[in-house]
């Protein structure tokens, strides 16, 4: 009898080799990055996609049962985020908190989120209230990872338990840690974005698709992630995988740019353009007027830009927005004192003002003068963006 509680202890009712347990922790926790992901996040919080009936079902039992996750919380965390992203309202910001407390502690910034009752009646709107929403999942969330603590020990004994125990970590860790935290600190960036979310990689395979956060943050409703030829979204592939059988269906995807030759003057479609992709349009500014002023400043001026450190040259995209005090000032002195980059950055806040316009016809009249005078400049850069920035279309508008 002792052998044989012995024996269950160290392999549970499977008895399972290496290869099976490591296939097992990859599949639960693949699944959870699907679950957050796909239902949660795609699904609940942006509407980018719908699952049919069954499956979303699924994901929402697996968020419950594996992390203790209750759907209108998660959602409404994030939807605030997005609205009040690098603020003092927002959840979850390493410009406010700091990159080490959401990192490592993301988990009880969470917590704390939760516990407003105004954001989840505010920013949680539309989320599942169905009987067993109210019954089960909301009032008990800690019966799922329970239920599932179980019954990965009866699997696969005490290994089941570290099997578990690293599953508990995983998504606090990697969504609530990594992304929130890294994917505001450090990576790449292909859009100029009012905050300061970042690409981790271009390959989004190991949480579901999730490192493509700064294209997250460029077109939120978007169910598909990756927006460049070399980029990768996991979850994208999971979508259309399911959209194949007959199991979801994609709703909203970022919509295509396109560049109509010879415009005299910028029309509605342009306006349509410029409001689908506003970050697109800052960050064209920055790759197509502002690189090449700095070059040229650079090559009047016999250096390399070695005064000015690569940070702060950077931070030239944003207007210097996210410098801190000094280096904004410091920055400010270095553009004044170059009458062509202050002009090109004077062009850059006007053009920003514009993107940010609510009213159309207003935005129409105000972008035909800044193209007037843009080209009447004498800066051969902003010229150019000017003459091009008039042709900017949606894919299939004209």
């Amino acid at each position: 009898m002792f052998n044989a509680a012995t024996e269950f202890l160290t392999g549970g009712l499977l008895q399972a080799d290496w290869p099976w347990l490591v296939a097992y922790f990859v599949l639960v926790t693949q699944l959870t990055i699907f679950s957050v992901t796909l239902y949660l996040h795609r699904s609940q919080a942006h509407r980018g996609v719908d699952f049919h009936p069954v499956l979303n079902h699924f994901f929402r039992f697996w968020t419950w049962f594996s992390t203790a996750m209750v759907t209108k919380e998660w959602v409404a965390i994030h939807r605030k985020h997005h609205a009040k992203c690098e603020t003092e309202e927002d959840p979850h910001s390493p410009v406010i908190y700091g990159i080490k407390k959401v990192l490592w502690d993301g988990v009880d910034l969470y917590r704390q989120a939760r516990r407003q009752s105004e954001t989840m009646d505010k920013y949680g709107l539309g989320t599942p209230n169905d009987w067993i929403e109210r019954r089960v999942y909301t009032p008990y969330p800690e019966v799922g990872p329970t239920l599932m603590l179980f019954l990965s020990f009866a699997l696969f004994g005490l290994w089941g338990v570290v099997i578990w125990a690293c599953q508990m970590i995983w998504i606090p860790f990697w969504a609530a840690g990594v992304v929130n935290g890294l994917g505001h600190w450090w990576g790449y960036r292909n859009f100029e974005s009012n905050d300061t979310a970042t690409n981790l990689t271009p390959w989004g395979v190991i949480i579901g698709g999730e490192e493509l956060h700064n294209n997250h943050h460029a077109f939120p409703s978007s169910s598909k992630f990756a927006l460049r030829k070399w980029e990768l979204d996991i979850g994208w592939v999971a979508i259309k995988s399911f959209e194949f059988f007959g199991l979801a269906k994609v709703l909203r995807v970022a919509p295509s740019l396109d560049v109509r030759p010879n415009m005299h003057l910028p029309d509605g479609d342009t306006i349509k353009a410029l409001i689908a992709h506003k970050f697109q349009v800052m960050t064209d500014y920055f790759g197509n007027v502002i690189a090449p002023t700095l070059r040229e400043e650079a090559a009047q001026a016999g250096n390399n830009l070695k005064d000015l450190p690569r940070r702060l040259r950077r931070a030239l995209s944003s207007g210097g927005r996210w410098l801190d005090n000094d280096a904004r000032e410091r920055l400010g002195q270095w553009v004044n004192q170059r009458p062509t980059m202050a002009t090109v950055m004077e062009y850059r806040g006007r053009l920003h003002e514009l993107m940010e316009s609510r009213n159309g016809e207003a935005m129409l009249e105000g972008l035909k003068q800044w193209c007037r005078e843009a080209e009447a400049s004498g800066i051969r850069a902003l010229q150019e963006f000017a003459a091009r920035l008039k042709g900017y279309s949606l894919v299939g508008a004209h």
